[in-house]
């Protein structure tokens, strides 16, 4: 029997059909592992998970590796999306046995959920040093039937290393050896050497192969070059922005980016496209449009704004998780180019001369660059403006392509990943006053209070649309990273529009996060909700990884929250955060991209603007210039000493306890900003 029927995750959908007797997590596979006397097996995965997708055709769709499943274990499957605790106390148990980790998960425990033994991907037959999945499962069999008291001790053992979070969160707090405390220019200075360490100045990006696109620590860069005037900094940016807008990971037809490249060089990506990657690099790249007014970087950020708009948004406002990386089976197919077709298609549409133009304008060559086809790229870095020509091939290009079979749609709206569009597109949509991107950003705010809140006021994690079979709905407690980008992503749509009920929605995230989620112990927020399921630790995500940790996402939205309202207590929760990581943050900022923003609003301090009346063009004043550290209100007044005893018509600018002199001009607003 198949229990997964009334799960409205696509990924356990994805599974319905197996022979596996799947259960999803909860009491009632728990149950039966005690009542069977036999170890649970858990594997976790994703939706747009190319491994995921191999490890189930080679295993969990065949009847005779189902049947051993089926026999020696009791079968648990879990969408690391919805359930990012359970990944994550799992994951540290895999990376504590193997040294790393990764998707598909596998791990085997206990009855009573401690794990003892697990790793990632395990193939069908034995493939180099790897065992197959069969050799695991009778080894683990083995062990549980025969060695029952090794598997306990290993377990334990597994439990108190995972169960880390307060020697964590010592490692963190690392101050200065004369316990002085350095300054804001200091530590972003300190900040920015890291980051010149490790960049590739080359092809732009940190590390080697496979290379992920670090939206944050680059959109920290250009913070730091704002604030030090580093130029080095703004190269760094700026050559992997102009890399990766060049390279295969970005869609030079429909916008957006893959989740990362298997190259140091950018070209060949992991087809997989997510809400949060794009979500961050809208930011990434706005904030470089912003600075140096490059016309490519706001082509990335339009066609990217595009493509979550036109491809991954629900008809009401959500938007929908990720886009698969196989079509039809094959990694890339919906993607990818031969020459004859590529000219076939634009030669029908523009002529020859256009499809000359195209090919060598992307990169196509009749042997191809992955797997004989053609990953469309820029050979040219730098240089992303089209010829009416080349925009003509690009369209016919982009509607032949719309004909193949697309990718699995991973159609679930999440909390957060929605909270990171929704800055970052409230965020573009102020700084280029593009009407439509407003409405959507509206739209998308009304959309989560509307569907992802509990009448009590409690947030949900994950939504999904009903069918014939079942109802939309909401399932599963959100986590602090729900919370703590809702406050984001709530105080840049009062930014935006000038409502003062986003202030106020900001402010009930705030408060519900600090009751719900803070540590007393050590400073910082759990995983979890004190209302939440009790798992085998209380996990605590503390550094920046594909999306920013609970802790630098809590700091930023308080301390911006904090200069808005003039609450107190939302300055001194974050301020600890952010004591706890400072250090930490300044020497490895590829881990603590985003925390690297709140540790610069701490030290370096909040600029408030104060836009009274019906000035328009003072708030566009503020909302069209660079300016990171500063917060804006306008439009309805709500409570906050931000709006206490103004005249009507001026524009005021306060730092640091004191304001400067009211301005009623744009420019004269402008210049106060600037000094």
């Amino acid at each position: 029997m198949n229990r997964l029927s009334g799960e409205t995750s696509p990924y356990l959908r994805q599974h319905l059909d197996n022979p596996v007797d799947w259960y999803p997590w909860g009491p009632e596979a728990f149950a039966a592992a005690v009542e069977r006397d036999r170890p649970l097996l858990l594997s976790v995965g994703y939706s747009s998970c190319h491994w995921c997708h191999v490890m189930a055709h080679e295993s969990f769709e065949d009847p005779e590796t189902a049947a051993v499943m089926n026999r020696l274990f009791v079968n648990v499957k879990v969408d690391r999306e919805e359930r990012p605790d359970v990944d994550a106390v799992y994951m540290d148990s895999v990376q504590a046995m193997t040294g790393r980790g990764g998707w598909p998960m596998t791990v085997f425990l206990t009855p009573d959920g401690r794990p003892f033994f697990g790793g990632t991907y395990y193939p069908d037959k034995p493939r180099g040093q790897m065992a197959s999945f069969r050799q695991v499962m009778a080894a683990v069999d083995d062990a549980w039937r025969n060695r029952r008291s090794d598997v306990h001790a290993q377990a334990d053992q597994l439990v108190s290393l995972i169960d880390r979070t307060p020697r964590a969160v010592e490692s963190l707090q690392d101050g200065s050896e004369d316990g002085s405390a350095p300054s804001c220019d200091q530590m972003l200075d300190s900040a920015g050497d890291a980051i010149l360490a490790g960049f590739d100045p080359q092809w732009g990006g940190f590390g080697g192969a496979p290379k992920f696109p670090a939206a944050m620590t680059l959109t920290a860069a250009l913070r730091i070059h704002h604030r030090s005037r580093r130029h080095e900094l703004l190269r760094v940016a700026r050559t992997s922005l102009d890399a990766m807008a060049a390279g295969g990971i970005y869609d030079h037809l429909g916008g957006g980016f893959s989740r990362y490249s298997v190259d140091h060089r950018w070209l060949v990506p992991h087809f997989e496209k997510m809400l949060y990657d794009n979500a961050l690099l809208t930011r990434a790249y706005l904030h470089a449009w912003m600075v140096t007014g490059e016309p490519q970087y706001r082509q990335v950020l339009d066609e990217t704004v595009e493509y979550v708009l036109r491809d991954l948004r629900h008809p009401d406002g959500g938007f929908y998780s990720a886009e698969d990386a196989d079509s039809e089976g094959v990694e890339g197919k919906f993607y990818v180019w031969s020459l004859t077709e590529l000219q076939d298609t634009i030669g029908e549409a523009a002529g020859a001369e256009a499809a000359e133009q195209a090919a060598a304008w992307w990169g196509v060559s009749a042997a191809g660059n992955f797997e004989g086809a053609n990953i469309l790229h820029r050979p040219v870095r730098g240089d992303l403006t089209r010829s009416e020509q080349l925009q003509a091939a690009r369209a016919a290009l982009f509607a032949r392509r719309r004909r193949r079979v697309r990718p699995g749609l991973d159609d679930k709206v999440l909390t957060e990943w929605n909270a990171l569009m929704l800055s970052a597109l409230a965020e573009a949509a102020a700084a280029t006053g593009d009407s439509s991107w407003r409405a959507a950003a509206l739209a998308n705010g009304e959309f989560l209070t509307d569907n992802l809140r509990r009448s009590d006021g409690r947030w949900l994690r994950s939504w999904q649309a009903g069918t014939s079979n079942h109802p939309a709905q909401a399932r599963h407690l959100a986590y602090a990273q729900d919370y703590a980008a809702l406050i984001d992503a709530f105080t840049r749509l009062g930014e935006l529009s000038g409502q003062a009920r986003w202030t106020t929605e900001a402010r009930a995230a705030a408060d519900g996060l600090l009751e719900l989620f803070w540590d007393d112990d050590a400073p910082g927020v759990f995983t979890t909700g004190e209302d939440a399921e009790q798992l085998v630790t209380r996990p605590k995500d503390l550094m920046d990884n594909a999306t920013p940790s609970a802790q630098s996402s809590a700091a930023c939205g308080l301390l911006r929250l904090a200069a808005l309202t003039g609450e107190a207590r939302y300055d001194d929760h974050a301020r600890r955060i952010v004591e706890t990581f400072a250090a930490s943050a300044v020497k490895h900022p590829t881990a603590f991209g985003r925390a690297l923003e709140a540790v610069d609003l701490a030290s370096g301090g909040v600029t408030e603007i104060v836009v009274v009346g019906d000035r328009a063009d003072l708030v566009a004043a503020a909302q069209t210039r660079y300016t990171p550290d500063a917060v804006l209100a306008w439009g309805e007044p709500y409570e906050s000493p931000l709006w206490r005893d103004r005249a009507e018509g001026f524009a005021y600018v306060c730092r640091d306890f004191a304001c400067l002199a009211p301005v009623s001009t744009p420019e004269d607003l402008i210049a106060q900003l600037a000094g």
